[in-house]
């Protein structure tokens, strides 16, 4: 008798039903499929029809399962009961919380706003919060930006107009080289994977320079283990490279870039190195054509890039020949640098032959016509198939806003920016300085402020200070300190509150910020300030509040907790006003909506503050009595920044039917989206693709979808005026100075034209008692410190061992299972030590955010997060040392405020193995 065959079912049916959102596991933000059975979620994957992941998914985005259900989530508001710091919390309803936070803000918004400093982490809802922040009055509001990778986004956008990662990207699909520097494998991790698999299908050839190999790093064909803190030297190297060779794209400076622009160089001049300027304001240039000075915007002009002019006894010469005469010089050749950049000569001639080779020797070009801004057709787009990344491993230096600038100026050079094979903006952008708004910090008791209070200054007289010249916010962004401090500086927030520098703030409100932990340079310290009180016993900082979805470590230092929601129990607005998930051949925005409902006590973080906002009368969110927004929901539907434009662009009304970009409020638009998979994209039309700063199709595109309010075709500003005009008040010149103190500090880091200068800690730190750098990175597999609660996450990173290269582990005899105690100029930890040999020989580095506190995030108290987990923070002081004057300043770059985290310097010695990771701290009460 034949045996029959049992049918197995291969693809068994896991959901009663799937809703489609996008995920939080990472800033990268793909779309998902959440799959519900009963209505729990019970699995995650990749949304196919999204067009950023298009159904990748990576771990972390798997794994976001499991923050639905963390025992580490909060449940209730709370109200503090002990000491702060100790976490002993009362539950309490909404009601009572919501009035008490009305009761310690409404008095400040009636007589001195700026003493609120609200303050968010990585939170995707800055526009919501910045309005917010504007409409109380205060100045003092800021995001995380400031300690990420605020270098390379306000660098980006004074010189290019763009930055690298969420407002640009590499051209996957034609690039023939990548150089990849200092990036991670946390941000925009799979849009990155899915494209480093691209260019390795085509041959494509990828170079990483990062101190450590791992990740992206360790299968790009080659690696560069540079000196942290080096990448502008060694960049400025391979510009004097290809300016020595001649190698460089000659069009594409003449015609797209300020390389042609005739700048003041007369020193005795009242304009010494401001660009000539005819009567309208517009930036003069040598016509080829003509052999006199234009516009260089004009019709039919041939900017020439030797041009020179004398008129009224000044000399006037062209920005490429500063550029020549600034770095063919021997201080830049590679022998010159070599040592520094702990690199052989040859290898960075190599590097240099490299981009010379791809970008001249197989250039693109694209069957595709165009019209440039001085109305010149094209009948092809070609390009230099040259792409460059970069993250927060060149950022995050105090030298870090003039090495992501010489970056720029490498790909500029190139002409491997929005062509073909090279770099490409991302709607909204390209957008430079002149289409932001300024700063604005004048608070007004009752008042909104007349602006928002971030913004891009173009000169001193956009700076944050008063008539005496000292800062207007409470961590001093803005100021003489950190004039370009385009994201704010949240790391300097509780010490300068503290310090009563350069005033006192009454309410600390905070949102996503582990200020308490991870997002603090020195930690330790930064709990003993939020604690900190005066003879009579009373706080320095006399309220925190706090938001966040679950116990982290900063839970425990306030006085008022205000529950929010995990990722899936929200409405989120991912905008084209903040920070999209625009691809560059599409402007595409996308939102969260509540795809579980929450089984706690506990409300969205955005329509909190918007209740918050309407119970206190803020403009806009209180009108005739009555709360403009039911909840973030109905702001995201029905606000409008300017008429026409809001929140999503998608699914707007117009005078026939529904519209993108522009238009009037849609009550179904949510819905729209929702049916859409939580995403809607609007294509670029195909002949705007590339050369967007400079192409009419692409301008007048722009202009149709609200993203401009008219055409602005710009130049990319090789040589910064902006810069220069900050550095000639430094000389002396205008009516706005700096003190004399930081006369010398702002002639220097404010120069216009690239340069590299060493990490500021050099100068109080001796290399031979601190010979090693010491860094972090992110894992793919933990973006945030939510992940190292997550327990499929936790299998994969539960430790984080110091990685140290053979020749520091034969030296220091060290065997596996040993500890170290690693020690820097202000402080020491003792932790596990593993031995690692691809990485750099003079440079230690650890995972970053594993290291966890004892009764944080719901784990036990033996957890090895706790126990093994640690952080280098506790070694990186928030002030350098006093210099002599009196005076410490901020460890920051001098021109962003970007902290300096990888300014580390430490030495090592072998210890014996303690009980657990030091420094240890006594165990926090863990509330229900």
């Amino acid at each position: 008798m034949a045996q029959t065959e049992r049918q197995l079912d291969t693809s068994p049916r896991i959901s009663d039903e799937i809703r489609k959102t996008t995920c939080y596991m990472c800033a990268c933000r793909c779309g998902i499929d959440v799959h519900l059975k009963d209505g729990a979620p019970v699995y995650i994957e990749g949304n196919r029809d999204h067009p950023l992941n298009r159904g990748v998914l990576c771990a972390k985005g798997a794994a976001g399962l499991k923050q639905v259900t963390s025992p580490a989530r909060l449940r209730a508001p709370m109200r503090r009961v002990g000491p702060r710091g100790s976490g002993e919390f009362e539950e309490i309803s909404w009601e009572e919380a919501l009035q008490t936070a009305v009761d310690w803000l409404k008095p400040l918004r009636e007589t001195a706003p700026e003493k609120l400093a609200f303050f968010t982490g990585r939170d995707q809802s800055q526009s919501l919060t910045g309005w917010w922040a504007q409409q109380f009055g205060t100045p003092n509001y800021a995001a995380h930006g400031g300690f990420c990778s605020v270098n390379m986004a306000a660098a980006g956008i004074y010189t290019l107009g763009g930055s690298f990662w969420e407002f640009g990207s590499p051209d996957w699909e034609h690039a023939k080289l990548l150089l990849l520097f200092g990036v991670a494998e946390d941000h925009d991790s799979n849009p990155i994977k899915m494209g480093l698999s691209q260019l390795k299908a085509r041959g494509a050839k990828v170079v990483s320079i990062n101190p450590v190999r791992s990740g992206y790093s360790a299968i790009a064909d080659e690696w560069v283990g540079i000196t942290p803190g080096t990448d502008g030297l060694l960049i400025l190297s391979l510009v004097h490279e290809l300016l020595r060779a001649g190698r460089i794209d000659l069009r594409f400076l003449a015609h797209f870039t300020n390389a042609p622009v005739l700048v003041d160089c007369d020193p005795k001049s009242e304009s010494y190195g401001l660009f000539l300027r005819d009567a309208e304001g517009r930036m003069q240039v040598i016509d080829a054509q003509t052999g006199r000075p234009a516009p260089w915007d004009a019709e039919g002009v041939e900017p020439k890039l030797t041009g020179h002019l004398r008129r009224a006894g000044i000399t006037h010469r062209s920005v490429m020949q500063m550029i020549a005469a600034r770095y063919m010089v021997p201080e830049y050749a590679p022998e010159a640098v070599a040592e520094r950049c702990g690199l052989p000569a040859e290898r960075i001639r190599w590097l240099a032959a490299e981009l010379a080779r791809a970008a001249f020797e197989a250039p693109v070009e694209l069957d595709q016509p165009w019209t440039d801004f001085r109305g010149r057709a094209h009948r092809t787009m070609p390009g230099r198939p040259v792409a460059m990344h970069a993250m927060r491993g060149v950022s995050a230096h105090s030298n870090g806003f003039q090495t992501c600038r010489a970056l720029h100026l490498l790909q500029s050079l190139l002409g491997a920016v929005e062509t073909p094979g090279s770099f490409r903006f991302k709607p909204p952008y390209p957008k430079p300085p002149e289409a932001h708004p300024r700063p604005h910090a004048q608070a007004r008791p009752g008042q909104p402020l007349d602006g928002p209070p971030l913004g891009y200054p173009l000169g001193p007289e956009d700076l944050a200070v008063d008539e005496t010249g000292a800062p207007l916010r409470i961590d001093k962004a803005f100021s003489w300190e950190a004039p370009l401090s385009v994201h704010g500086m949240m790391h300097m927030v509780i010490a300068n509150a503290v310090a009563g520098d350069p005033y006192r703030i009454d309410t600390l409100f905070l949102y996503m910020s582990n200020m308490a932990w991870n997002s603090a340079m020195n930690t330790a310290g930064t709990m003993e300030m939020l604690t900190a009180q005066d003879e009579a016993g009373d706080y320095l900082i006399p309220r925190i509040i706090y938001s966040d979805a679950y116990r982290s470590e900063m839970v425990a230092y306030a006085d008022l907790i205000l529950p929010d929601t995990t990722y899936l129990e929200r409405h989120d607005c991912i905008s084209l006003l903040d920070r999209p998930v625009s691809e560059p051949d599409m402007a595409a925005d996308a939102i969260r909506w509540p795809v579980v409902t929450p089984d706690r006590d506990v409300r969205p973080f955005q329509s909190v503050l918007l209740e918050l906002g309407a119970r206190l009368g803020l403009p806009g969110m209180w009108q005739d009595g009555a709360p403009v927004y039911a909840d973030y929901a109905d702001y995201i539907t029905n606000h409008e920044r300017k008429p026409g434009i809001g929140p999503l662009a998608g699914f707007r009304m117009g005078p026939h039917g529904l519209q993108d970009g522009r238009g009037t409020p849609n009550a179904a638009q949510l819905d729209s989206y929702i049916a859409q998979g939580g995403v809607h994209g609007i294509p670029v039309p195909p002949e705007a693709a590339y050369y967007k700063p400079w192409n009419r199709a692409y301008q007048d595109w722009a202009v149709a979808t609200g993203l401009l309010e008219k055409p602005a075709p710009y130049l990319v500003q090789l040589w910064s005026e902006p810069l220069r005009r900050f550095q000639r008040a430094a000389e002396g010149q205008g009516t706005r100075q700096p003190p004399e103190a930081l006369r010398p500090r702002i002639a220097a880091a404010m120069e216009p034209l690239p340069t590299w200068s060493a990490p500021l800690s050099e100068g109080f730190e001796d290399p031979a008692e601190y010979p090693l750098h010491a860094i972090t990175q992110r894992p793919m597999a933990m973006y945030h410190s939510w992940g190292s609660q997550n327990p499929w996450l936790r299998q994969i990173h539960g430790v984080n061992p110091l990685y140290v290269p053979g020749v520091w582990w034969r030296e220091l005899g060290l065997s596996e299972g040993d500890w170290l105690r690693v020690i820097s100029a202000h402080g020491e930890i003792t932790v596990p030590a593993a031995r690692m040999e691809a990485q750099s020989e003079g440079v230690v580095w650890t995972w970053n955010a594993i290291g966890k506190r004892k009764g944080a995030w719901g784990l036990d108290a033996a957890a090895p997060e706790a126990t093994k987990g640690f952080l280098l923070n506790h070694l990186i002081p928030e002030l350098l040392p006093e210099r002599g004057d009196g005076r410490r300043w901020s460890n920051s770059d001098p021109v962003t405020g970007q902290a300096a985290w990888f300014d580390l310097r430490v030495r090592l010695e072998k210890t014996p193995p303690p009980p657990e990771a030091q420094p240890a701290f006594p165990p926090l009460w863990r509330p229900a």
